[in-house]
């Protein structure tokens, strides 16, 4: 993600004749004669414009015309790498390499070649071989090789030439953005903001920069900051509506509900039909217990996008809230069938099952919630509480053994074990599956607290609760 372009590519008057003669050429469906040098305009015209396929066209005329041209045999290798064909576009480059070996241009090809073709240490080779060239464009050179890397999405490898265009040329900004940006990406988030507050200092009036900003502290967790950076974007650029979105999102995420009701009603006037965001906001709504509000948001969602599951997902919460539990089936039902994915769904489409005496739903929704998310906590211990109200757990003890077998060491599991045998009043088992519950999953604990009521455990189950403060 280059932050400017490096060159004009613009082509003058007589560049355009010959392109605009070729185009005539093709029209009528003649064949005319291009000497190199227009041929060579109008490979570059349709390179630059991202034609390929008339790329194509004019490197073939042009290689018939004149076969043993150097130059528009390096373009039509270039035509092949812009359309994927690395393979062929080798089998040219070499042919030429040998005719002209000091050609820095052909190196650079290869190593794109190579690098479309998976092999990153011998694109490097060829890189470093066009560069150590005695050539007076090496600043040009270095562009392009961090161009084709990154076009590559290989930004770990464009990071060395990217500073070392960064020490020959310290005035050309961008080339900070473009650092800034390749360390974003390789997840490397303290240098990519140290580039990117570095570049703005330059340049205070980028609105990418701020933004990638944001999104860089909002992953590392630093949400006031990631607001203050959203906030600078929308300073340079108050349409910039990304921002604005991911504002709205982090103010969700620290139960701003308030704020992010302000800000999403403000992101939704730029885009009315954005349907994540009436369901965001619906939410928020739901959170503040302000129900009308959420209805007409999730209802709106659902009128504009009736095959985005969670909105209808949030209208199946608020009636389950609310008592209503046969409104709140249908809700959670048409949730499962377009999303059948989310555990959440699932559980709480079992918790209105059971609701209406369902039993054999309910734990069907139960255990389907659990073979998307084996460490749901909490559907663990709603699923046990259902098995020990419907009488049911002497024929679970066995079926969650195995379970262990098979799935191995989840916390639910254990710590549903310990609470059945402490139901059943085996002590020792007890503590057997409660200290490996402990082991692996301490803070799970609080899911299943109830599971072991003073009146009903045995003074060493408790002994053992208050020695490992579970409690």
């Amino acid at each position: 993600m280059m932050e400017e372009e490096r060159y004009d590519y613009s082509f003058d008057e007589e560049a355009m004749e010959a392109v605009q003669k070729f185009e005539t050429m093709k029209k009528n469906n003649k064949n005319c004669f291009f000497d190199v040098i227009e041929f060579e305009s109008i490979i570059d015209y349709y390179i630059e414009s991202n034609n390929s396929s008339k790329a194509y066209e004019a490197a073939s005329l042009a290689s018939q015309q004149h076969p043993n041209s150097i130059s528009i045999q390096l373009r039509k290798a270039k035509v092949y790498l812009d359309k994927g064909r690395a393979v062929e576009a080798l089998g040219i480059l070499k042919m030429i390499e040998s005719i002209e070996p000091g050609n820095d241009e052909i190196y650079i090809a290869k190593g794109t070649a190579l690098g479309i073709l998976g092999d990153i240490a011998g694109a490097k080779k060829m890189f470093d071989y066009a560069l150590s060239l005695d050539t007076d464009d090496e600043d040009d050179l270095l562009f392009t090789v961090v161009s084709v890397l990154q076009n590559l999405n290989y930004y770990e490898h464009s990071i060395p030439y990217l500073l070392k265009l960064i020490e020959r040329e310290p005035d050309f900004k961008a080339h900070i953005y473009d650092l800034a940006y390749a360390y974003e990406r390789v997840e490397d988030y303290d240098n990519s903001i140290k580039y990117y507050l570095l570049y703005l200092d330059e340049e205070p009036y980028s609105d990418s920069a701020w933004y990638n900003l944001g999104i860089i502290y909002n992953k590392k967790e630093q949400f006031e900051l990631a607001i203050e950076a959203y906030d600078f974007a929308l300073a340079v650029n108050s349409q910039n509506t990304f921002a604005i979105f991911n504002k709205a999102n982090i103010s969700w995420h620290l139960e701003r509900y308030d704020d992010a009701i302000q800000i999403y009603h403000e992101y939704l006037e730029h885009e009315p039909d954005s349907f994540e965001a009436m369901t965001y906001l619906a939410e928020c709504y739901e959170r503040k217990g302000d129900y009308v509000s959420a209805r007409k948001h999730y209802l709106s969602a659902i009128e504009i996008a009736p095959d985005f599951a969670d909105p209808w997902y949030g209208m199946g919460v608020i009636e389950m809230n609310e008592g209503h539990f046969d409104e709140s089936l249908g809700y959670l039902r048409t949730a499962v069938k377009t999303d059948a994915e989310n555990p959440d769904f699932w559980f709480a489409l079992g918790k209105v099952e059971y609701q209406k005496n369902e039993v054999k739903a309910a734990l069907k929704c139960y255990r389907e919630a659990l073979r998307l998310d084996s460490y749901f906590g909490t559907v663990w211990a709603d699923f046990g509480r259902i098995l020990i109200e419907e009488r049911l757990v002497d024929k679970a003890i066995p079926y969650l053994q195995q379970a262990l077998k098979v799935s191995g060491d989840i916390p639910g599991v254990y710590y549903l074990l310990a609470s059945f045998f402490n139901y059943s009043g085996n002590e020792e088992m007890t503590l057997k599956y409660l200290s490996h519950a402990v082991d692996i999953d301490k803070e799970s604990y609080l899911e299943f607290n109830d599971f072991f009521p003073n009146e009903t455990t045995s003074k060493r189950v408790i002994g053992f609760i208050k020695k490992n403060k579970l409690i």
